[in-house]
């Protein structure tokens, strides 16, 4: 579906055009078209192929879908795959986002991604000496759009860790391992989301960048820079998960001791007069004190005083 198709020249808007008025665009100088597309079909995607005169193996990546963040450069062009995060309640939903940067145009495709750019077009027409740039310049505001929506997931997924801390005095252990590991793998999806592009943004601005980023070095050091504070957050996060996982298991482990040391007070409770009255109740005829008034009251006394001694010990060493 086609979203917008605008033409730039010398940082300025002009009026809308029609896809089929895209060539007549391109050949005028100083100028370059930005198209955005979302879900699109083979179809749109063909077209526009055989327009911009797309590399095929880009095209084939972008229909395709499923791809590793990454930004690849194809002669004079860029291809450019990342991926759009956001929170919908608990769950994290994963959208693609595929750029084609050229020389004169900026095509952007949105694969299951709901936000759209329509802000990041906004702050570029605001800004017309940036847009002299070219399409270099939309290239950076559209990553650095993407970048920055990974920090508001950030603050959410710590938000979510405080909220299991909280709980585990009073939750069920399986329910707080559920809701980390549940964690832990939303921050393993952001780490996919964001990793791969540390390298490759860094190849925009340091050494031999691409043609099509001279002059906006500056601009995409900013966005690694953001990428480094994302990445170092997902790191911490990651670290206070699994401390969080592993204090969640030693408490476990706690509780079943302090479980299995009530039960052995108990079953020594138990034992002795299981003991003795497993003694006198033997049927030899020889035995002691066997006809002894006194002997059941003292046997009973015995046992009472031993469990009694016993519970004062276990009371006293609190394994009961």
């Amino acid at each position: 579906m086609l979203i917008n198709c605008v033409a730039y020249q010398e940082g300025k808007k002009l009026p809308d055009i029609k896809p089929e008025d895209i060539a007549r665009c391109l050949s005028q100088p100083g100028s370059f078209v930005w198209l955005a597309l979302k879900d699109p079909g083979p179809g749109e995607l063909a077209a526009l192929q055989h327009e911009f005169d797309l590399h095929e193996l880009a095209v084939e990546d972008a229909r395709h879908g499923h791809q590793r963040p990454k930004i690849d450069e194809y002669g004079d062009s860029i291809f450019c795959v990342l991926h759009n995060l956001e929170l919908a309640g608990e769950e994290l939903k994963i959208g693609e986002v595929d750029l084609f940067i050229g020389r004169n145009y900026v095509l952007s495709v949105r694969n299951h991604a709901e936000p759209g750019f329509a802000g990041v077009r906004a702050r570029c027409e605001r800004e017309p000496e940036l847009l002299k740039h070219g399409a270099g310049f939309v290239f950076y505001a559209l990553i650095d759009a993407v970048v920055d929506r990974y920090f508001p997931v950030i603050d959410a997924l710590e938000s979510e860790l405080e909220g299991v801390e909280r709980i585990f005095s009073g939750g069920s252990a399986r329910a707080n391992i559920e809701a980390l590991y549940a964690l832990k793998q939303k921050l393993m999806t952001l780490k996919h989301a964001v990793e791969p592009l540390l390298e490759a943004v860094g190849k925009l601005y340091g050494g031999r960048v691409p043609q099509i980023c001279v002059g906006t070095q500056e601009y995409f050091r900013d966005v690694y820079d953001h990428l480094i504070r994302v990445n170092q957050s997902i790191d911490s996060l990651r670290d206070m998960v699994t401390t969080a996982i592993n204090v969640n298991l030693s408490l476990v482990t706690v509780q079943e001791n302090e479980t299995t040391k009530r039960l052995a007070a108990c079953a020594a409770l138990v034992a002795v007069p299981t003991m003795m009255a497993g003694i006198y109740g033997m049927n030899f005829e020889h035995m002691p004190e066997l006809k002894w008034v006194f002997g059941y009251p003292v046997a009973v006394g015995a046992m009472a005083a031993i469990d009694g001694y016993l519970f004062y010990r276990f009371r006293k060493a609190g394994w009961l």
